[in-house]
């Protein structure tokens, strides 16, 4: 029986093994009629393509690192499959990588992504991640890099995220809208940019309505269903209680609304819960969770699209890019308060 090769393929079409090689590949300089013959010729023939031959002639893998702080989730999820669906439109297959939140584990995933010889590699940080040596090390080696979500600014490293700052704001005002008037804050842990800029876009729009504020009213957690839990035991066990909280992330608003529930507090009724990220259950809780819409597929779209652009090019950028996404509302019941 005979090999099926490109040059088989190239002399039943009548055409060159260069042009095939390109179609095979989605090269945006091949005709999309010409990319269609070839690929539904290689499927009645059962071509199979020789991926370590073509890297060592490309010098590429056409594969790409991405490395996510959580498979739990789901948030992450979507993201990646935002990202899978640009990378196979183009030829590209994803190595994943979770670092379970461990900046120890971050950086073994960058080690194993370098290892594996991806032509380009997104990340979303850890939230133990302090030091980014491993980043660093691995732009000078020339690996094209892109954040999603969670980016660290000052590493030349260009990125895509939610506007984290406007979607805290709008998710506080709406508290304020609502008629809760003593709003508290669960945040992340505050070296990351993002938790950070939630935290700010939190506390401008209770000065912008004048609201009052206390530093007790303000509680770092972790990210977790714990933290939720830990802060609402604390925001009660104040002589002036909050009435309302916007939590950083859905796991923590998770953890509040579970501690309310414990203490019989009704929700909305006498205390208001806004999350973000708006994560899979939140709509299936009861009451169900308002939160922050990140648009989790088109982030990871337009991370995949921004590293397509840097592994063309050949030459490092001398500015990076930052792309900075709009965040969607969802009102749902949690904050919907019943005004008499």
């Amino acid at each position: 029986m005979e090999k099926v090769t490109i040059t088989v393929l190239a002399e039943k079409l009548n055409t060159t093994p260069a042009t095939i090689s390109r179609a095979l590949n989605n090269h945006p300089a091949i005709s999309d009629a010409t990319k269609k013959k070839v690929h539904a010729l290689a499927d009645k023939l059962n071509y199979k393509r020789n991926k370590i031959a073509s890297s060592l002639r490309s010098g590429k893998t056409f594969t790409v690192g991405v490395l996510i702080p959580s498979a739990n989730i789901s948030f992450f999820g979507s993201v990646v499959h935002g990202i899978e669906n640009i990378a196979n439109a183009n030829g590209y297959n994803i190595l994943l990588y979770q670092t379970n939140e461990s900046r120890k584990s971050e950086g073994k995933g960058i080690e194993a992504l370098l290892s594996a010889h991806v032509d380009g590699i997104l990340i979303s940080i850890s939230k133990e991640t302090k030091d980014y040596g491993h980043l660093s090390d691995a732009k000078k080696l020339g690996v094209p890099i892109v954040f999603f979500d969670r980016a660290k600014e000052g590493l030349g490293i260009s990125s895509v995220v939610i506007d984290d700052y406007k979607g805290a704001f709008m998710a506080t005002e709406h508290l304020i809208k609502q008629g809760y008037k003593h709003i508290a804050h669960i945040s992340g842990p505050l070296h990351l940019k993002v938790f950070k800029d939630r935290m700010e876009g939190y506390k401008a729009a209770m000065q912008q309505y004048k609201m009052k504020f206390k530093e007790s009213w303000f509680f770092e957690g972790d990210v977790s269903i714990e933290a939720g839990k830990a802060a609402i035991s604390h925001f009660l066990s104040l002589k002036e209680k909050p009435d309302a909280v916007f939590a950083v992330e859905d796991y923590s608003a998770l953890g509040a609304l579970k501690e309310l529930k414990n203490r019989n507090i009704a929700v909305p009724e006498r205390f208001g819960v806004f999350g973000f990220a708006n994560e899979l259950f939140a709509e299936h809780l009861s009451p169900s969770l308002s939160s922050v819409d990140q648009q989790t597929v088109l982030m990871g779209k337009e991370a995949m699209q921004l590293l397509l652009s840097l592994m063309v090019s050949k030459k490092q950028p001398t500015t990076c890019t930052n792309i900075t996404l709009d965040p969607l509302l969802i009102f749902r019941e949690s904050s919907q308060r019943k005004i008499k």
